[in-house]
């Protein structure tokens, strides 16, 4: 007979209001010592109503740490294209992000390599994915999602060195990356198939 685990709940949004607060500290020192702040450019080229609350939910916070933020809207691929090319030249950017998915015209492919990789803050460039998947390279940048997890996991005093990890889901991003990922169904991972301590992300 299957028994429920009991398990240690995350308090992610504590833990986000704690990085927040520290960034916002950090672009202050910054502005203070050498009157720039980071620049993040992002592109969005669809109109898939999480996509765009996405992106506003990321615009939001920039603005409130400090971030300066462009977005160009409803591209056309060589518009992307220019717009990258533009943010890759343009001192003022630091970083850009392309928000996917993209429309089934766009070569997605084309479209990610041409993000410069020193400014692909969302680690998709094949050099930072290659640099990424092997031992002793470091990306310039990692995935976001799987690194968020890792973040949680850590600041959460979880202790991984050493542990077994289910993943689940489909992303090329995601799967190798990290530890544990959500699918997005609900009750998908069942409180009876998790061992005593079980940490679930």
């Amino acid at each position: 007979m299957a028994v429920e685990a009991s398990g240690k709940v995350i308090d992610a949004k504590s833990i986000a209001k704690q990085i927040k607060n520290e960034i916002t500290a950090e672009i202050c020192r910054m502005k203070d010592a050498t009157g720039k702040v980071p620049g993040l450019a992002v592109i969005l080229v669809c109109a898939r109503t999480d996509s765009q609350t996405y992106v506003r939910n990321k615009n939001k916070v920039c603005e409130a740490v400090g971030i300066t933020s462009h977005l160009p809207e409803d591209c056309s691929e060589e518009e992307v294209l220019n717009s990258i090319a533009g943010f890759n030249n343009d001192p003022s950017v630091h970083d850009i992000l392309v928000q996917l998915p993209l429309p089934r015209n766009m070569d997605e492919e084309i479209i990610l390599n041409a993000v410069s990789i020193e400014k692909d803050v969302d680690g998709f460039h094949p050099l930072n994915i290659g640099r990424l998947a092997m031992r002793g390279r470091e990306p310039l940048f990692v995935p976001c999602t799987p690194k968020g997890c890792i973040e949680l996991l850590h600041r959460s005093g979880v202790q991984i060195k050493g542990k077994r990890a289910v993943v689940i889901g489909r992303s090329n991003i995601l799967w190798y990356a990290c530890c544990s990922a959500a699918t997005g169904d609900a009750n998908m991972v069942r409180g009876s198939w998790m061992k005593p301590d079980a940490v679930v992300i």
